[in-house]
């Protein structure tokens, strides 16, 4: 594997700031990943991995103004988002030192022997320990919350689990930087640097992925990338996690009710959510059924009136702009589909948000209008107009796993009248958050939060926001017959560490 140059790239421009690293060779991979592995028995300590999350977090704030200013020359995502996801990004730290000091995530059960049980129960012990080294490959859209320092590596460093990050190359600077920041709160608390890797470059990402010492994979990103990872993972002599965030159209249904009601207000939410950032948000609303009719008129020109009027912005990098303009073009060409707004490009270097619109009947079954029914990153949506609830129903069973389904309903329906229920109904097998009388573009960190879905939003049933993403790098193990000295000081009877558990079959807190 030839090293070659990683270079910080202006999107605004398309052009080379300045060299940053090399692509990690074979043998980087592996001294990268065995370093990472030397490092497990320092994150044994829940105290200690504690006050490394939160010395990690104060860091990230203290360097809030390098850190933005170069996550801004590599994404112009603009200085307020990024300081924004940087806020977040603390947090989300803080948040699972919190979980860390807990340990309820431990999910300790005891219980004694009862020889009167049929069959008779044996003095069994049950918790959860770490998988070992996790592989994070960063999200390009989130520099911050879903990178270096973001919610993969700070679950499983909560998890007892060391980390080797493929950087993302939208942002290889950043990613040296944030890398820096979590090594130096890591050595502050006597913890070895090595405990966080990064590494640059494809091939380097497919090394990680192979490695032995690799216990479980934390993906976000295209379908096309993640799937050849979640491939490589199973692939392996010893196959391995693999918790990829993959693809989402996100749908959203519109009663005919709701547009009578408010289309107004619904047309310039939905502008909002499917321009915000760019249109380059996982949880971006693709597809929207709104009826046919006066009301569904009025909610297609409120569209039509707000998105006009959003100023053309620059995507993350150019191949993302290039896959934008060519997606669009070649959706808009489709049968039956007008451009109320054409999206596509907005400039040598920009792009101009839009929406399409279709009759729901072309995408009832299956043909050339498929294509409408795939992601398309950035400011667009194809909004399907329906007839009545049959070709909302035809349209909702062809479509596949998602992050988000939405439904906008009115004050009557979300009241228990009419068709919210069945609505709900028909969306909950399609994602991981279903949404009523709001927009999925904003993922709030906080414990009831699910950031996950069915295939191909991800390739497993575990959240990638929020405090349960941390059992994504744990195993369950039980002891059998252990005498106490020998047990881990979590499983003792004594419960001298003052966990939560389950004691003979009572819940103690």
């Amino acid at each position: 594997m030839a090293a070659a140059p990683v270079w910080s790239v202006d999107p605004r421009t398309g052009k080379q700031r300045e060299q940053v690293a090399v692509e990690a060779t074979a043998q980087e991979v592996d001294t990268t990943v065995r370093a990472a592995h030397a490092a497990r028995a320092s994150l044994t300590d829940r105290t200690v991995r504690a006050a490394f999350l939160r010395t990690a977090a104060d860091r990230l704030q203290a360097a809030k103004d390098t850190l933005v200013e170069a996550a801004d020359a590599e994404t112009a995502l603009g200085p307020v988002r990024l300081t924004g996801e940087l806020t977040r990004t603390s947090f989300q730290l803080r948040a699972f030192a919190d979980i860390v000091d807990e340990g309820a995530f431990l999910d300790v059960v005891i219980n004694h022997p009862d020889a009167t049980a049929t069959p008779p129960i044996p003095d069994l012990r049950r918790y959860k320990v770490p998988l070992g080294v996790v592989a994070v490959y960063s999200a390009s859209n989130f520099p911050f919350a879903f990178s270096v320092a973001g919610g993969d590596t700070a679950s499983a460093l909560a998890a007892g689990c060391p980390v080797v990050v493929k950087a993302h190359p939208d942002h290889p600077a950043l990613s040296e930087l944030v890398a820096k920041v979590l090594r130096t709160a890591a050595a502050q608390h006597g913890i070895p640097e090595g405990v966080v890797g990064l590494v640059h470059g494809f091939e380097a990402g497919l090394e990680l992925i192979r490695h032995p010492l690799v216990a479980a994979a934390g993906f976000t990103g295209s379908v096309r990338g993640g799937r050849a990872l979640f491939d490589a993972a199973a692939a392996r002599p010893v196959p391995i996690p693999f918790h990829g965030e993959l693809g989402s159209l996100n749908p959203v249904v519109i009663t005919e009710a709701a547009a009578a009601e408010r289309a107004e207000e619904i047309g310039n939410g939905l502008a909002g959510s499917m321009t915000l950032g760019v249109g380059q948000f996982c949880v971006k609303p693709g597809l929207v059924l709104a009826p046919q009719g006066a009301a569904g008129d009025q909610l297609v020109k409120t569209l039509t009136d707000a998105v006009s009027n959003v100023d053309a912005g620059v995507l993350l990098d150019h191949r993302m702009r290039d896959n934008f303009v060519a997606g669009v073009a070649e959706r808009a060409q489709l049968p039956d589909v007008e451009s109320p707004v054409t999206p596509g490009s907005g400039g040598e270097h920009t792009v101009g948000a839009g929406f399409l619109t279709v009759p729901a009947v072309r995408l009832a079954s299956s043909g050339e209008h498929d294509l409408l029914l795939e992601e398309c990153f950035g400011p667009v949506t194809v909004v399907a107009r329906y007839a009545d609830d049959a070709e909302v129903t035809a349209v909702l069973s062809r479509l596949p796993g998602n992050l988000t389904a939405t439904v906008q309903l009115s004050a009557g329906e979300a009241a228990g009248e009419g068709v919210g229920a069945s609505i709900l109904a028909e969306l909950t097998p399609l994602a991981g958050r279903v949404l009523v009388n709001g927009w999925p573009t904003g993922v709030a960190v906080a414990a009831a939060q699910h950031h996950g879905g069915p295939y191909p939003a991800t390739t497993s049933t575990s959240t990638s926001v929020g405090g349960t993403a941390i059992e994504r790098w744990l195993r369950p193990v039980a002891y059998q017959g252990a005498p106490e000295a020998l047990l881990p000081v979590e499983l003792r009877d004594e419960n001298a560490l003052g966990l939560p558990r389950r004691f003979n079959g009572v819940l103690q807190r």
